[in-house]
């Protein structure tokens, strides 16, 4: 049992024996000795010469309306939403990311109602939805299988398109599935994919985290 799912676990088996109803949030993960490496201006160079995965987690959301369990896909009410903050920090994180000059074309994103709309607003372009990126966090190990998959296939498939980037946006718990991180919503977080081998490999290579940008920005002389 991976380390977050042992703690929706053990909340949810609270919130039973205290005869209230299951919902889905987000939990503080356990404690981690994983070293997230902030986003340098080389890292950003690279980026711009194509062939990385930009996976970002959705923003911040408002946790007093968090997931109905069985979650509606096609019922935006019955998912936790963006909080407002959260939409307005997106906005920000849209117009600093353009800054940057980074190339892309294809935006994928979770089927959940916070996922695309964190990508619409941060990425001016199309934003195709792949059903099968589920937020894995409340599911069982049987069900979040598919979704733990996807989640490694788009991290360490190849980009198609030469001197191109692919974004992903989607849970933090998903990248929690497959190593030991759960990032920050709204976090950027970059990898290299390295093929199909064992499974699907991919490197970690660098995090923009929301409070990271104006740094990040300064150093490239990039600053509004």
């Amino acid at each position: 049992m991976s380390f977050v799912r042992s703690y929706f676990v053990l909340v949810f088996g609270c919130l039973a024996a205290l005869g209230l109803p299951a919902v889905a949030a987000d939990v503080p993960p356990a404690r981690s000795s994983f070293e997230v490496v902030p986003a340098s201006p080389a890292h950003i160079e690279a980026l711009r010469g194509g062939g990385f995965v930009i996976y970002m987690r959705h923003g911040a959301t408002d946790a007093r309306f968090p997931d109905r369990i069985p979650v509606q896909i096609d019922d935006c009410a019955s998912q936790r939403p963006l909080s407002d903050a959260g939409r307005a920090a997106l906005d920000r994180i849209g117009t600093n990311f353009a800054r940057l000059g980074v190339p892309y074309s294809k935006v994928i994103s979770s089927p959940f109602c916070r996922a695309r709309e964190s990508a619409s607003r941060v990425f001016q372009a199309p934003v195709e939805v792949d059903p099968r990126l589920m937020y894995t966090a409340t599911m069982s190990e049987a069900e979040k299988a598919p979704a733990v998959a996807r989640t490694r296939e788009w991290l360490s498939t190849p980009v198609d398109v030469s001197g191109d980037n692919r974004v992903v946006v989607a849970h933090g718990p998903n990248i929690a599935e497959i190593m030991d991180y759960l990032p920050r919503e709204a976090t950027m977080v970059i990898f290299r994919p390295l093929g199909a081998a064992d499974g699907g490999a991919f490197e970690y290579v660098a995090s923009i985290e929301p409070g990271h940008w104006v740094g990040l920005l300064q150093t490239l002389g990039l600053e509004p």
